[in-house]
């Protein structure tokens, strides 16, 4: 793992219940701090009771000390530098050098005890999403405990309860922090054997989240409500999203959670995958069915779990299709149809470097190299075996190998697929095309007969009165 490890001088340590003993709180755990936006591999138990680890897309899993039968861990919220994509990087606030946060694995029935220290420019919580625990551990600041102040460590203590799959957020000046990149993933693996929970060969777990960082800044703007502009996997953006790596016929599992404003139809092409959990825990095993599209609301976790059956690079991605591209304009006018050949020839007088561009689309785009300003990425990227994938945002590839080996995650490249099984260029004779020029039967018989009209939409602009 790389890692740089840092101890806190002089933290002052406030508990957040009375349970917790100073006796506990004498050593701090040691945080650990991540600067690699590389996916890390899984980190199996050293200490306490074994289970079989995740891996987290673009992340990495939080060391843990055991002290006297309980796991403790350590993190620190602090503002950070986090690559969302080679060549663009953006100023957030996290945990542990990273945004999102570092996972937390634990195994049903585990005491655990977390320092939280807060090296942020303002207080802060912890309120750790759907588990069940004492009302004093909740953390929303304000009902169930003060806020941590900047430079203070406070201490949360509770009993893992339930497996399943979960998270970490603040719940203090939620709009801004939220906004600016604190969560993280958290998993509870189940004590033995459960009747609903399945093992799995490989286990992938990231959140969604978004950010309104405008090209040439660093800074996500926190005020905004809709219009964002970068939709990330774990604060990554494709091309920068690693691909899920997995062996043919592996029993696969992936846990995605939400932070974002909006919904997300998760779509998996070539395979059919079932919800096993939610942050309510396993879903019954009668009331799945299978499904290529999940959508995962605001606020929810949901577990895909599939049979890696099919080889090939398959892709994985938001079906919103405005969620696969990179640094969105929402004020562009919309040229599509437009024949600029006319004028294109007279701006070009005044300005020599003018490209006209949307008119047939915004495929275009992949093929211009037009500078762009500073610290930002371009709207639809990334290259494949045969041309630009034209993508950007949520949007990884599932790639399923028979030769992967086993415990191996690493990317073996692109898939070759064997001869007669890809689309090719028709070089036959076409048919004849019948066009119907008929403009089809009315559900309910015209009473008047008008003339048909074509209508043309111009949306208003500037200030309009209206009379109510």
């Amino acid at each position: 793992m790389n890692s740089r490890r840092a101890f806190l001088s002089g933290a002052a340590v406030t508990m957040a219940a009375a349970g917790v003993s100073r006796h506990a709180l004498a050593g701090l755990p040691e945080p650990v701090i991540q600067t690699s936006p590389n996916t890390q591999n899984p980190l199996f138990p050293k200490t306490g009771r074994e289970y079989n680890p995740v891996v987290t897309l673009n992340g990495w899993t939080l060391p843990w000390r055991m002290n006297q039968g309980v796991k403790e861990f350590h993190l620190v919220a602090e503002p950070v530098v986090r690559e969302m994509a080679p060549g663009f990087k953006a100023h957030l606030w996290g945990y542990n050098g990273q945004s999102p946060g570092p996972t937390i694995e634990v195994v049903e029935g585990d005491k655990v005890r977390i320092f939280v220290t807060n090296k942020l420019p303002e207080h802060t919580s912890i309120h750790w999403h759907g588990q069940r625990l004492p009302n004093g551990m909740d953390g929303v600041a304000g009902l169930n405990q003060p806020a941590i102040p900047s430079g203070k460590t406070f201490v949360y203590e509770f009993t893992a309860r339930r497996p399943g799959t979960f998270m970490y957020h603040p719940h203090a000046d939620e709009m801004t922090q939220m906004a600016m990149g604190m969560m993280g993933f958290w998993v509870t693996h189940p004590k033995g054997k459960n009747p609903d929970i399945d093992e799995v060969n490989r286990d992938f777990c990231f959140l969604l989240s978004s950010y309104d960082i405008d090209p040439g800044s660093f800074t996500p703007n926190p005020m905004t409500m809709l219009d964002f502009n970068i939709w990330s996997w774990n604060s990554r953006v494709f091309p920068g999203i690693d691909t899920l790596n997995v062996r043919l016929n592996d029993r696969v599992r992936i846990r995605v959670g939400n932070l974002t404003m909006t919904n997300h139809p998760i779509h998996l092409h070539g395979h059919e995958f079932q919800i096993t959990g939610t942050d309510g825990g396993p879903t019954p095993k009668a009331n799945r069915w299978y499904e290529v599209t999940a959508d995962v609301a605001v606020g929810q976790m949901r577990q895909l779990e599939f049979l890696a059956d099919e080889e090939g690079d398959w892709a994985f991605h938001c079906h919103k299709s405005h969620h696969t591209m990179n640094a969105m304009g929402h004020d562009m006018a919309n040229l599509i149809g437009v024949d600029h050949r006319g004028v294109a020839g007279k701006i070009k007088k005044l300005i020599p470097d003018y490209m006209v561009m949307g008119e047939r689309g915004m495929a275009d785009m992949t093929e211009m190299e037009m500078p762009l300003p500073e610290n930002t990425i371009p709207m639809m990227t990334g290259d494949g075996p045969y041309g630009s994938v034209e993508m950007g945002g949520m949007f990884s590839i599932l790639k399923v190998r028979k030769n992967q080996p086993h415990n191996d995650y690493k990317n073996t490249g692109w898939y070759k697929q064997p001869p007669g099984t890809q689309a090719y260029e028709w070089k036959g004779q076409l048919p004849t095309i019948k066009r119907s020029q008929s403009a089809g039967s009315s559900a309910m018989n015209r009473v008047h007969n008008q003339p048909e009209v074509e209508v043309n939409i111009v949306k208003p602009s500037g200030h309009f009165k209206h009379n109510h």
